[in-house]
C-alpha cells in the first residue's frame, strides 16, 4: 500500500508540474514575441527564443509613456475603489441573507438569482448610467456598472451559513452584540478566504475590463490601461489598413505584431505579480465553496 501511495503521489506531483509548464508557456511565448523584432517575426514567425532581439516594441509604447503611467493610475484607482466597494457591497447584503431572522430573505435571493439568468441589455444599460446616473466620461463610469454581482453575493452568502456556527452567532448576541458588531467583529475575521477570493475575483475584473471605457469614456485622461492599449493596437490596425503602399517601408519597420505582444506583457503583469499573495486564500475559498455549496 504504502508503494502504491508513493506511486501515486509521483504520478501527482509530475502531472501537476507538465500541467503547470504547460500554462506558462503561453506567458514564455508572450514575452518573447514581444523582444523580438519586427523583422524576424515577418520572416520566421513567433518562437520560445527571440530569432533576433529586440526592445524596439517597449521604446514605441514609451514614446506614450505619460499616457500610460496615467492610465496606470485610472486603473489602480478603479480597481482598489471598485473591488473595496463592492466587496463591502457584497457583504452587506449576504449576511442577512444567510441569518434565517431575515424577513423575505427568499424573495430577495430570487432576485439576485434572477440577475445571473437575465440581463437588460446594452441599450437598456448605457440609457440607465448615462441618462439616470448620469456617470459618462467620470471615473464612476469605470466603476458602478460592475459594482454588484449575484454570484459573489451567492459564493459569499453559503460560506456565511455553512462556516460560520449559528451558536456563535448567537452567543454574540447573548453578550448584547448587534448584528453590525457582530458582523464587524466575529463574521469577517472568519470570513477572510471567502473575501480574498472574491476581491480577487473582482480586483482582475476591473483590471482587465476595457469595455466599460470604450462605451462610456471618450476623454483620454480617464482611459484606463486597458481601455488606452487596446486603443493603441487598434490605432496600428488602421495604420496598417489605411495607409498607402509608398509607405510600406514604415510599415514594416513599425513593431506591429510584436507591440501587441508587449501590450499584453503590460497588462497582465501586476495582476501576475499580486495573485501568489492571494493563492492560499483563493484556493481555500473556491474549495469551501465547492464543496460546501
Amino acid at each position: 500500500m504504502k508503494n502504491e501511495s508513493n506511486a501515486l503521489s509521483w504520478f501527482s506531483n509530475i502531472s501537476m508540474l507538465l500541467f503547470a509548464v504547460l500554462c506558462l508557456l503561453p506567458f514564455v511565448l508572450l514575452i518573447s514575441a514581444s523582444l523580438t523584432s519586427q523583422e524576424s517575426i515577418i520572416a520566421h514567425g513567433y518562437s520560445f527564443i527571440p530569432e533576433t532581439f529586440s526592445t524596439a516594441a517597449y521604446t514605441y509604447l514609451l514614446e506614450r509613456g505619460s499616457d500610460i503611467v496615467r492610465a496606470y493610475g485610472v486603473t489602480i484607482f478603479v480597481t482598489v475603489v471598485g473591488t473595496v466597494v463592492g466587496l463591502s457591497m457584497s457583504t452587506l447584503l449576504a449576511y442577512p441573507l444567510s441569518r434565517s431572522v431575515t424577513p423575505h430573505r427568499n424573495l430577495i435571493m430570487f432576485i439576485v438569482f434572477f440577475t445571473m439568468l437575465f440581463h437588460g441589455g446594452l441599450v437598456p444599460t448605457y440609457l440607465v448610467f448615462t441618462q439616470l446616473f448620469h456617470i459618462k466620461n467620470t471615473i464612476w463610469a469605470l466603476i458602478l456598472p460592475m459594482l454588484m454581482n449575484g454570484f459573489y453575493i451567492m459564493l459569499m452568502r453559503t460560506f456565511f451559513q455553512t462556516t460560520i456556527p449559528a451558536a456563535l452567532l448567537e452567543s454574540a448576541q447573548l453578550d448584547g452584540a448587534g448584528e453590525f458588531r457582530t458582523l464587524w467583529s466575529i463574521v469577517l475575521p472568519l470570513s477572510t478566504p471567502i473575501l480574498a477570493t472574491i476581491g480577487l475575483f473582482s480586483s482582475i475584473l476591473y483590471w482587465n475590463d476595457w469595455q466599460l471605457g470604450m462605451i462610456y469614456i471618450t476623454d483620454p485622461k480617464l482611459f484606463s490601461i486597458q481601455n488606452l492599449l487596446n486603443r493603441i493596437m487598434q490605432d496600428i490596425d488602421f495604420i496598417h489598413t489605411n495607409m498607402s503602399s509608398d509607405a510600406g517601408d514604415a510599415l514594416e519597420q513599425m513593431p506591429s505584431d510584436s507591440v501587441k505582444m508587449a501590450i499584453a506583457v503590460i497588462g497582465v503583469l501586476p495582476i501576475l505579480v499580486a495573485y501568489p499573495f492571494f493563492q492560499k486564500y483563493f484556493i481555500k475559498g473556491i474549495m469551501i465553496g465547492a464543496v460546501k455549496g
